[in-house]
């Protein structure tokens, strides 16, 4: 068989290669359970043919919406794309409105659905959406439709395969393929048209940058699949004959590393943040000679440099630290780690350098919907790895940098545009390019560096630009700051929105004996507590020229989160929203309350 030119030919393409026992491997009950490579084509047939009977043309639109990763979501997936429709995968953390909003502004017809909870946010804004056929469950839950009733009408009518086969030839790899809605940090998500080359291209050009063995590796899968990021990973790992384990979910992720021991994953940076912190806090608890070993352990980490660039003796200490501490940090990932893919927002080079020297490889890489998504990525094979970069761009994908520091991308994994938005697809594609609206610049040996959005670089009163990205990555490496905003647009200095880790000061306070009141509406209230913080920010504006340091910051008490609308399916603050949330603390920051 030829290489996978149309997304459907993924797992085909794995049963003629690599086929496997454990193609797909869910947890159902408390047990793993997988299906072959061969169990997966064939459910996803039936699917399509279970589709096809009930009326699905080429080109209808089809909603898939799931709590986790799970089989289920790509067989519906496999099936959906085979008949010729698309289909449009919608992130479940998003409000109803937004739900409404997707499903009416793709004309969706049918809806796949993992679970109660996702169905009842269907349910009330179901008499919203007159295109909704009707909703399909995963689960099975009283008064839906499961989804094995279409399995089991395509295994009924095996008269249809022909019909199947006829659709499936039909398809091309230039066809569109899905319509991913943007999270959006501002404004109505955006539909992003990707066809069957962009994906398929990304998947086969990403699979160079993976140190896996072909057909013999296992991945665990838990970022939303109906991101695009662990989507095409998904079809890169059938590609490579990789044996997929969806996790169970985020809170599950320790537990699951240890039960599969996976060579592959990947990561936002926001995870590994979590990770490091708590691996801090452990090493905080030890006493005497057991403290020191670790800590001695964790600065050599923070000064990794790749290739052995620090020398023999530097080398000669690592094995040392590896042994006795880092060894334990591996296990604790399954302890088969070969890599650790990392995206959706900037790494701390401190974390890109401590894991490595643990002998766990973080290889940070970059990309956008839009570029379905890998534009570059780090490999340590080849010399292909530089702390602080997002390595070089992939085969077939051209760079370049605009007059104003824009990233402009020319390459086969380019959308072909924003759904029914001409304007502004004419806009982000002018000149040929894809304008990533992210500001970067390329070094002499080719690796791609990201300093800001330019959406949100601004220029404070006194006509000095502030890039507010880099702030806020440096700060957020304080254990006291679990978000951070930074402010100033328009205004004579640069401020702060700070959302505190209250686990972490929670921690803290009683380790010194410090009364912090547990309620954050009045922890932040708390002058000792403004005071420390205060430390933290000193600490790393001197990082910063005096034009970006951050002058004044207020405390916020929520925590930041998807369902709280500060922050993106993706983990990305929205500026805005959150500028306008705690309008009165930005207000306090430049006395004007």
């Amino acid at each position: 068989m030829t290489d996978p030119k149309r997304l459907f030919d993924f797992p085909y393409y794995q049963l003629h290669k690599y086929p496997q026992e454990h193609s797909l491997v869910t947890k159902y009950d408390g047990k793993w359970v997988g299906i072959s490579t061969q169990e997966y084509i064939d459910k996803a047939s039936a699917l399509s043919r279970g589709l096809i009977k009930m009326g699905v043309q080429p080109n209808d639109k089809i909603a898939i919406i799931s709590m986790t990763n799970r089989t289920e979501w790509n067989i519906c997936d496999i099936g959906i794309l085979q008949t010729g429709a698309q289909d449009v995968p919608i992130y479940p953390t998003v409000s109803e409105d937004d739900y409404e909003y997707v499903l009416n502004h793709s004309e969706s017809i049918y809806c796949f659905v993992s679970c109660k909870e996702v169905l009842e946010k269907i349910n009330k804004i179901r008499k919203n959406v007159p295109s909704l056929k009707e909703v399909y469950c995963f689960d099975t839950i009283d008064g839906c439709p499961n989804y094995s009733e279409v399995l089991e009408l395509g295994m009924k009518h095996d008269d249809l395969q022909s019909e199947l086969d006829k659709r499936m030839e039909a398809v091309k790899e230039d066809d569109l393929a899905t319509l991913i809605y943007t999270s959006g940090t501002t404004g109505r998500p955006k539909g992003v048209m990707l066809t069957h080359k962009n994906i398929a291209s990304n998947a086969k050009h990403s699979e160079g940058r993976l140190p896996i063995e072909m057909g013999k590796s296992k991945a665990l899968s838990f970022l939303p699949v109906c991101h695009i990021y662990e989507r095409m990973l998904l079809y890169m790992y059938q590609y490579c004959g990789v044996s997929i384990h969806f996790a169970e979910s985020l809170e599950t992720i320790s537990e699951n590393l240890k039960e599969v021991q996976p060579e592959v994953m990947t990561a936002v940076p926001r995870l590994l943040e979590k990770v490091y912190d708590k691996i801090i806090a452990k090493g905080n608890d030890l006493t005497g000679a057991k403290k020191k070993l670790f800590f001695w352990a964790v600065e050599l980490g923070l000064e990794w440099e790749p290739y052995g660039q620090n020398g023999w003796w530097y080398e000669t200490k690592l094995k040392v630290a590896r042994k006795l501490i880092f060894s334990k940090w591996q296990e604790a990932l399954g302890g088969n780690l070969k890599a650790i893919a990392s995206g959706s927002a900037a790494l701390q080079p401190r974390l890109a350098r401590v894991f490595n020297a643990a002998g766990c490889p973080v290889m940070e890489g970059y990309g956008l919907t839009e570029t379905s998504p890998v534009v570059s990525v780090n490999d340590m094979r080849n010399h292909g790895f530089k702390i602080g970069t997002v390595g070089k761009p992939l085969p077939e994908t051209e760079v370049k940098i605009a007059d104003d520091g824009e990233i402009l991308i020319k390459g086969p994994q380019v959308m072909i545009g924003y759904y029914k938005d001409s304007e502004q697809t004419d806009e982000v594609l002018k000149g040929g390019y894809f304008h990533t609206g992210d500001i970067g610049e390329i070094d002499d040996e080719g690796f791609l560096k990201i300093t800001d959005r330019k959406k949100s670089m601004f220029k404070t009163s006194g006509g000095k630009y502030v890039a507010p990205q880099l702030i806020e990555n440096a700060m957020k490496q304080s254990g006291f700051i679990e978000q951070i905003l930074v402010v100033g647009e328009g205004e004579k200095m640069p401020g702060a929105l700070i959302q505190p880790s209250w686990e972490f000061i929670e921690a803290w306070s009683k380790k010194k004996g410090i009364d912090i009141p547990k309620d954050p509406k009045e922890a932040v209230k708390s002058e000792v507590l403004v005071e420390r913080i205060q430390k933290e920010v000193n600490k790393y504006n001197e990082r910063f020229g005096k034009w970006e340091k951050v002058k004044r910051f207020e405390l916020t008490p929520d925590v930041w989160s998807i369902e709280g609308g500060q922050l993106t399916p993706t983990m990305k603050a929205k500026r805005k929203v959150i500028k306008e949330m705690y309008k009165d603390l930005y207000e306090k920051i430049y006395d004007r309350q």
